[in-house]
């Protein structure tokens, strides 16, 4: 199967026609017209629900883009992924994150052979290493039991994890506290550190290749301060790691039986369903884990098996690209409405803009379309307070994804119907807006003059009809999280396929890295003034 360059097709022309016959059409108007628009244009999946009624699409639009996905074979490239086949082209590697989290027993095969054995076997070691350090089993060189588990990693080998585990806080391991250092500035590596105890820390280096610069240079650091407060002998007490390379961990002072692997099948950004994912199943315990893996599994299965127009994955990835290439939103903001989900849009950065962020096709020719768009995201309410502003009357064109869960587990119920009135509040003002004669008349009536109303009445309009989506969870806990996490993951491989774009490499951050180690040995200062002048600089200042 080759790459198909939609833009040029016959159902690309119909659909921007399609467009341009909706140029005077508001979203709001559509709800007029249809007292069903909600269930017309909602799905769901047990205790897990998408609304995507406040977008600029009619039943005429989603036929029109279910033709498109018919045309780019959007099924038959996720058949390929879920049978094993080589789908990442440039790395020629198969792309079979979901056999992680397979739930059945029946065979999940790359290249003939069945890795299901493998992949329990590493799962059951796991959840036996996981078991030893909540219990108490595995202790450090002193015998004290693990009370700080450090997880040092960057990309995909740290953003999933410490989203998840912030995200599941409740569900995790009361007297074990978390923490994860990616960054190579040593100011992150030191907080981490500040109040550990070297004789109850426990540190988790995850590392494919054990060759990440960062992560090695984090782990040496990390191995040095604990051997000046111990002794050389106790770093095997104290380190295990998640890496296909055993012996470079060896030559670090790891134990072999403490060494972690996963399979190159398995890109970073999806691996925190791997062995990566070793500092969730401590936190949240194997059963806990476990059921993270199930509601994955579950999405999987509905990506797998529901038609096109009851599939969620499917809806998301097209709604987006109609957002993306129709109607011209380069941005796009991911608004949690829960303080435990603040990790995500920082996960979803790595997932969607490292995955699509892209402008060559599988063919090698450029894409002739706007591609991955812009994503950020906080949790609501604190982003009302900070970039509401742009999304609501900036010249910007935002589409907006809005998340809760509709279970408090907080404790404070009150607080959780004032955040819920938000969620439901900030899409509707998104998509009605105010006019400028409404916000006059609010102001009149209000009691002010109708000079100073007429003038202010500009600035407190909003042009609404602005698209977004929402997804309502029943309970933010493992199973619903990992459903989530998974919607997301098979949505951004349907916004690749139609873009038809290979969204499981990133040579996009070789350049940078290839240039980094070469300053470092002592070459490439000179290529351009700008850099020999900030080192100069560097230079002068730091002595």
């Amino acid at each position: 199967m080759t790459a198909i360059d939609l833009t040029r097709s016959a159902e690309w022309a119909a659909l921007k026609q399609h467009r341009k016959s909706l140029a005077k059409t508001r979203i709001g108007a559509l709800f007029s017209e249809d007292a069903d628009r909600f269930g017309r244009f909602s799905l769901r999946l047990e205790e897990f629900a998408l609304d995507f009624s406040k977008n600029l699409v009619t039943a005429e639009t989603m036929r029109l883009l279910r033709v498109l996905a018919a045309k780019a074979e959007v099924e038959a490239w996720r058949d390929r992924m879920f049978a094993g086949e080589r789908i990442n082209t440039t790395e020629d590697r198969a792309v079979f994150h979901v056999a992680l989290r397979h739930q059945g027993r029946e065979p999940m095969p790359v290249a003939g052979r069945d890795v299901m054995p493998e992949v329990r076997a590493v799962l059951g070691r796991m959840r036996d290493f996981a078991t030893a350090v909540r219990d108490g089993h595995w202790v450090g060189a002193t015998g004290q039991r693990i009370r700080t588990v450090i997880n040092i990693g960057i990309g995909g080998s740290d953003l999933g994890p410490a989203m998840t585990v912030q995200a599941l806080r409740p569900f995790c391991h009361p007297e074990i506290r978390f923490h994860f250092v990616s960054n190579v500035d040593g100011a992150h590596l030191e907080a981490a550190l500040a109040h550990a105890d070297p004789a109850s820390t426990l540190f988790i280096v995850s590392s494919k290749t054990f060759t990440t610069q960062e992560t090695l240079a984090n782990a040496k650091a990390a191995r040095d301060w604990l051997t000046a407060r111990l002794s050389p002998s106790a770093v095997p007490k104290h380190f295990v790691a998640v890496s296909a390379a055993v012996a470079k961990a060896q030559e670090f002072g790891i134990a072999a039986e403490n060494v972690f692997g996963f399979w190159d099948w398995v890109g970073g950004r999806y691996s925190m369903w791997s062995a990566i994912g070793l500092p969730i199943a401590v936190a949240l315990g194997w059963d806990g884990f476990e059921k993270l893996l199930a509601g994955a599994h579950a999405m999987d299965r509905h990506f797998r098996e529901a038609p096109l127009e009851r599939n969620l994955p499917m809806t998301m990835g097209l709604i987006a690209l109609w957002n993306i290439d129709f109607l011209d939103c380069d941005a796009y903001a991911v608004l949690p409405y829960a303080q435990d989900l603040a990790r995500l849009p920082a996960y979803l950065q790595q997932l969607e803009m490292e995955s699509n962020g892209k402008a060559t096709r599988r063919d090698g020719k450029p894409v002739k379309c706007a591609t991955g768009p812009v994503l950020f995201g906080e949790p609501g309410t604190n982003g009302q307070h900070a970039f509401y502003q742009l999304i609501h009357q900036g010249t910007q064109r935002v589409f907006c994804d809005f998340i809760l869960a509709a279970r408090d587990r907080s404790g404070h119920p009150e607080l959780h119907r004032l955040l819920t009135a938000n969620f439901l509040a900030q899409s509707q003002a998104l998509m009605l807006g105010k006019s400028a004669a409404e916000a006059e008349a609010e102001m009149r009536k209000a009691g002010m003059k109708a000079k100073q109303a007429r003038a202010l009445a500009p600035h407190r309009a909003f042009a609404g009809d602005r698209p977004s989506n929402s997804i309502l969870l029943g309970e933010l806990d493992p199973y619903h999280l990992g459903k989530l996490l998974a919607l997301y993951e098979h949505k951004t491989f349907v916004l690749g396929v139609l873009w038809g774009i290979n969204s499981f490499d990133q040579w996009g951050v070789e350049l940078g890295k290839q240039l980094a180690n070469d300053i470092l040995g002592g070459g490439g200062i000179a290529r351009d003034g700008s850099t020999a002048g900030l080192k100069a600089l560097y230079d002068a200042w730091r002595t």
